[in-house]
């Protein structure tokens, strides 16, 4: 690891379960925040720790993500193995605690609030923002107070976007934030059985155990819904003591209580059905495996003709590379527009976040529970916008340590611009939740592209008078304005002008058609000295894209262009459109924009 920076302030403090002296060039920082908490009367369980110490696994999993080194034969009980390191494992990390098991929100704000505000006087250069308060305007919101702030430090603030999974359900939206949705990966964690008619089916489990197990007779509850369903005290023990259990898909209860019923009559094994893409990981302590419910229909059809079906063989703890179609859309991941300010096209990009391999604390461990005996591992499968963001701030942090002079919206930029939209069967990145091609109101920009990112070509740029001018756009009175500045005092164009955002979005109420609007934009050459970009647009039926100029040309670097861009959609464009624009040179760079039209 390299030399703690000499501009570093932070501390590392002592505390329950945790000392300063376990600080290194690593781990350079380690505060707990929990003031207001207290004052308002709260104690600090013994499990929660008084200290920097993590016990409950989330920060330590999305810090390692983030930062971690490079780690040999790491694995979920064998699920996901090999080599596993973080986006930037040469960065240091520095660890504030914000949060703890007694918050109310008003504690839970004030303690974000100081930890933000430290990290930002300690002089961090990524701040890996994992967690979402109440959805206020921006002036209430201590999140959005605190990430201006550091963005005027030179802080780039990066916040998941929740964990909703519904149009308009976006947090963190702040037009100074780089908000991160959720993607999938394309590997899978699977299981198989085997009937006694040869048919072999395959999917999802968590079961920690690489067990195979053969010759077990199948129950299926087919006189009964509720047997069927595997309901809550439907299942006879008698029936199903030493069986493995098929259980249909059912809105009534989950996954996870479904095998706790299975469990609970005593059966060996469970099969359940359900909806794959709102299936979560579900800690088994029986072998169990959950399977679409086409596939399950399969083994629903032989079972009900043949009462005394056998299962030859069940087999877990498989790990396949190269699911298709992958990335998608995680189905829990919260959707734009932004509910804030639906003028600024959220979120801004998705990364990995789901399934993601990643530490978990070493004085907690990851525990199951399987036959009476408890099974624990230093690492944990975990899923939700929480462990995407730490892959965007690893990213900014390699961005910061190649390019130190760009600002917290450049490198946003950069990391939007160069984003794929398409996923590895070569259409564009799917929807989970029903398969369908998503918009940029799921992906934003789309997936991140570390490598690419690297050299964008051009950047769309913008400091805090940019955002101070956006503010006074929203027409806040002094006291709000303050707020959210915390300035006293600042300065303004009398007519506010729009952002310099690396996307754009349209929103329309009306039914004149055509309906148009008018964009500026400024981008800035970080690529070759002399290029020469061409416009280049995607633009589907009932919208209308132009821009002018249509070529960009520049003679050094650093140099700045401007272009406006119109867009204009008439009477046979659905409610909600997109198309791109792409700033193409003669050196393959592929600066890419998505442009959104929404009409209500």
């Amino acid at each position: 690891m390299p030399q703690v920076p000499e501009r570093w302030k932070g501390k590392c403090e002592n505390g329950t379960a945790f000392t300063s002296s376990l600080c290194n060039k690593k781990l350079i920082g380690a505060q707990s925040f929990s003031k207001e908490l207290k004052a308002a009367g709260q104690p600090i369980s013994e499990y929660d720790h008084d200290s920097p110490r993590d016990s409950l696994g989330h920060g330590t999993h999305t810090s390692s993500t983030a930062a971690g080194h490079h780690v040999v034969s790491a694995s979920h009980f064998g699920y996901a193995k090999g080599t596993a390191r973080g986006v930037a494992p040469r960065a240091h990390v520095a660890i504030y605690k914000v949060l703890w098991s007694e918050d109310t929100i008003f504690s839970a704000s004030s303690d974000v609030l100081a930890g933000m505000d430290q990290a930002i006087a300690d002089g961090v250069d990524i701040i890996s923002l994992s967690i979402g308060l109440q959805r206020l305007p921006y002036y209430d919101n201590v999140i959005d107070i605190a990430s201006l702030s550091a963005i005027e430090k030179g802080i780039v603030v990066v916040c998941s976007a929740g964990n909703y999974g519904n149009s308009n359900s976006m947090n963190n939206g702040a037009p100074w934030i780089t908000t991160v949705g959720a993607g999938t990966l394309d590997c899978s964690l699977t299981a198989s059985m085997t009937l006694d008619n040869n048919l072999t089916v395959e999917g999802t489990s968590y079961f920690p155990v690489r067990a195979y197990i053969t010759d077990k007779p199948l129950y299926y509850g087919k006189e009964n819904v509720k047997k069927a369903t595997c309901d809550f005290g439907a299942l006879d023990p008698k029936e199903v003591a030493g069986k493995v259990v098929l259980c249909d898909y059912t809105t009534e209860f989950n996954v996870g209580q479904q095998e706790e019923h299975v469990e609970k009559a005593g059966a060996f094994a469970g099969i359940f059905m359900t909806n794959l893409s709102t299936m979560v990981p579900e800690e088994f302590n029986i072998p169990a495996m959950v399977l679409s419910s086409d596939t399950g229909a399969l083994i629903r059809e032989h079972v009900t003709k043949v009462s005394a079906t056998q299962a030859k063989s069940l087999a877990f703890v498989h790990t396949k590379f190269g699911a298709k179609p992958a990335p998608q859309v995680a189905h829990f991941s919260s959707r734009g527009p932004d509910p804030n300010n639906p003028s600024i096209l959220k979120p801004d990009i998705i990364a990995p976040g789901v399934d993601v391999l990643a530490a978990f604390p070493t004085n907690k461990k990851y525990i199951f529970s399987v036959n009476n005996y408890d099974l624990a591992t230093d690492y944990a499968l975990m899923s939700g916008t929480s462990m995407a963001v730490p892959h965007v701030a690893g990213v900014a942090a390699l961005l910061k340590a190649v390019h130190r002079e760009w600002s917290p919206a450049a490198i946003r930029s950069a990391i939007m611009t160069t984003a794929y939209t398409d996923e590895n069967t070569h259409t564009t990145i799917k929807d989970q939740r029903g398969s369908l091609p998503a918009t940029p109101l799921d992906f934003g920009a789309g997936h991140i592209n570390p490598n690419k990112a690297m050299d964008p070509g051009l950047i769309y740029d913008m400091d805090v008078q940019d955002y101070i001018e956006f503010l006074c756009g929203l027409e806040y009175n002094a006291k709000q304005m303050r707020a959210v500045i915390r300035r006293w005092r600042w300065s303004y164009s009398a007519q506010p002008t729009e952002l310099n955002y690396p996307s754009f979005i349209a929103i329309f109420d009306g039914k004149d058609f055509p309906i148009a609007k008018n964009f500026s934009r400024v981008v800035t050459n970080v690529g070759n000295k002399k290029s020469i970009y061409r416009a280049v647009l995607e633009v589907p039926s009932g919208m209308r894209i132009a821009v002018e100029p249509n070529t960009l040309k520049f003679t050094k670097r650093h140099q700045k262009q401007r272009f406006r861009l119109s867009l204009e959609i008439e009477s046979n464009a659905p409610n909600t459109t997109y198309g791109y624009l792409k700033w193409v040179d003669q050196y393959n760079h592929i600066v890419s924009s998505p442009v959104v039209a929404m009409n209500h």
